[in-house]
Order: C-alpha cells, then structure tokens, then sequence
C-alpha cells in the first residue's frame, strides 16, 4: 500500500484571476474545497509540492489529507486544470469526503501477467478498453487500484466488468445502472491474418 499523502495549504481570500496569476508566479496553487456541509474554502499550495504529490498514481485514486491552517480536510482530487504547454498545475478542485457517505470516482487498472498468457505468446493483441473503472463505497474500502489477472485469457475472450472481483464494499457504478452497462475492459484478439480457431489450434500449451 502506498504512503498516504498529505498536503499543506493556506486560506486565501484574495480571489479572482489576477490574484490567480499572481499566485502562480510565487510558485503557489491556487484551489478549492467543497462538498459537505461545510461552506467551500479556496486556499493556496506549493506547487513543487502538489506536483511532486500529483506525479503519484495513486494522488487521483486515494483520500488526501489537507492542512488548513491546522485544520484537517479529507478530501478527494474531483478536477484539476493544467497549463497548455508548461509543467504547471493552474488550480485544483477537492471533495470533501464523510467516512459514514459514499462516494464515486475513479481507479486505475493494472493489468497483470501479460507476458505469461498463452494467447499473447501465440501472438494475440491484448486490447485495454478501460484504463480506470468508476466505483462507489466508502472511503475507508476505497482502493489505490483494481488489478486484472490476464494469465489465463483465450484469443478472442473478453474480460467485463462483472468478471472482476472487486474489494469488499466496492461497487461499480455502471453495474449499479444494470446489465446493459457490463462493458469490456481488456480482451485479447487473434493475430492479423489468422482467424481465432487457428491462432488457438497454434497457441502454446500453459505450463
């Protein structure tokens, strides 16, 4: 599991696009906190902090610790601008998060033992149709990432949504929605030139 991230900021009152600007050029970030029923709080971060932090995976993926002015927020990255051309984080949006609500964002996927699947050694292309999968549960059971077993994948077999076991308490929101949202996320075809029957018939034996 990776080390929980933690970040100092300052609350800033002086708002609007050219206090904006004016905080980028001091190196600062300018972002806010809302959700809850707490009022939304606009505040400051270093930059080469935030950008050192958002560098990690699993900044998107993981409940973040804020200081305010020694005050503790819990809260998730919901949206976050970048400059067009330039290394640079223009400002960022936080969820609050309640231990006792749910709450919806997104996972990453690692897809696992590619190299170890029959199929792809007879010369199948492994497709990801889905690099990250919505969930909704609880912060607590919130994972840093959803892993998927390829190993054992045939040619022209498709991994859904309701193939992968989830952690405990973690749904998928399209799931939620019914049947018709399963929707594929890694699959495996036959090499071009050759139909699946004969990219089987041709696949060595897993040991």
């Amino acid at each position: 599991m990776s080390q929980a991230i933690t970040l100092d900021a300052q609350i800033r009152t002086d708002l609007g696009k050219g206090a904006s600007r004016r905080l980028r050029h001091a190196n600062q970030t300018p972002a806010i906190i809302y959700g809850g029923e707490a009022a939304p709080v606009s505040i400051t971060l270093a930059h080469n902090k935030l950008f050192k932090a958002q560098e990690q995976e699993n900044f998107y993926s993981q409940v973040l610790t804020i200081n305010v002015d020694g005050s503790e927020e819990k809260v998730i990255v919901k949206a976050m601008q970048r400059h067009a051309h330039k290394p640079v984080v223009n400002h960022v949006d936080f969820l609050r998060v309640d231990a006792a609500q749910e709450l919806h964002t997104s996972v990453p996927v690692h897809f696992i033992n590619e190299d170890a699947c029959a199929a792809v050694k007879a010369g199948g292309n492994v497709a990801h149709h889905a690099n990250e999968i919505e969930v909704v549960c609880l912060p607590a059971d919130l994972p840093e990432f959803i892993e998927v077993d390829v190993a054992n994948l045939e040619l022209g077999q498709t991994v859904h949504l309701s193939d992968i076991a989830l952690p405990k308490g973690v749904e998928s929101v399209e799931l939620r929605k019914g049947e018709s949202h399963d929707q594929a996320v890694v699959s495996i075809a036959a090499p071009k030139g050759a139909s699946t029957e004969e990219a089987a018939e041709e696949a060595p034996e897993a040991e």
